[in-house]
């Protein structure tokens, strides 16, 4: 594991983006680093000043300056950077993945391990998809179309959601509340303590919780999950840098049009 002597890390945060997931990873893993702003236009598009840090343009984005490095190294995508962060600085966070001898056999892997490889995927490929599209319909709705048109626009919506999006958000949220309730799942996703895998679901279910796909009422042991995570220590100090680099208060993405 690396030691962060001499290394840079500069955080390109976007607001009401997974840009929030890596300011709390840092401060999980106590690493320094430095948090440059940028601020959705009215359209609720990213500034065009991020495509000249990444050529898409889009957050979480981070730069890390290294000795030995002619440039800074610029790593995109939540799961990738997750991913380096965790090999790099914390490695001993990530869930032990053989039992004492049987290292490097297929199908040993501890259930611990497994779940933590399953999460830091699931999270931006399974559920959020769900929560755009949902996302997208209610748009649909509110829509400034003519008067004739809206009827027809709403109940597209409604089907889409009727027939795809509502059973599907619900499954994968039943499914959820189900895992943290059994084994390796604890405290945390795969146990007693954090690792990428509530690092990479957290913004996703804030979302869910925005939404009001999420409640205390119809999920208590997902919700209590995620609100446990908001009060932790290092989420804490994480929106206070944020507030601080933006100059604005930090919102939960979950609060957020609230």
């Amino acid at each position: 594991m690396a030691d962060q002597q001499d290394v840079k890390i500069t955080v390109h945060w976007l607001n009401n983006s997974r840009g929030q997931r890596i300011i709390w990873l840092l401060e999980e893993l106590k690493l320094n680093y430095e948090i440059k702003t940028y601020k959705r236009d009215q359209n609720f598009r990213a500034p065009p000043e991020l495509k000249k840090v990444h050529p898409l343009g889009k957050s979480p984005v981070v730069s890390i300056e290294a000795p030995g490095l002619g440039q800074p190294l610029v790593l995109a995508e939540s799961g990738a950077i997750v991913e380096y962060l965790y090999e790099h600085f914390g490695r001993e966070h990530i869930p032990q993945r053989y039992p004492e001898s049987k290292e490097g056999n297929v199908g040993a892997e501890t259930e611990a391990w497994i779940q933590y490889r399953y999460f830091m995927h699931y999270a931006e490929s399974s559920l959020m998809p769900n929560l755009l599209v949902s996302l997208i319909t209610g748009s649909i709705r509110t829509a400034p179309v003519p008067f004739f048109i809206k009827p027809i626009a709403k109940r597209i919506a409604d089907t889409v959601d009727e027939k795809y999006t509502n059973p599907e958000i619900e499954m994968q949220l039943k499914y959820l509340e189900e895992t943290l309730g059994k084994p390796p799942a604890g405290e945390f996703l795969c146990g007693a303590t954090v690792t990428g895998a509530d690092v990479m679901m957290i913004f996703v279910l804030e979302g869910a919780i925005q939404g009001k796909r999420l409640t205390e009422k119809t999920h208590p042991r997902l919700y209590k999950y995620v609100r446990h995570i908001q009060g932790l220590e290092s989420y804490k100090k994480a929106g206070a840098r944020v507030a601080e680099a933006s100059g604005d208060e930090f919102v939960p993405f979950s609060e957020s049009g609230r």
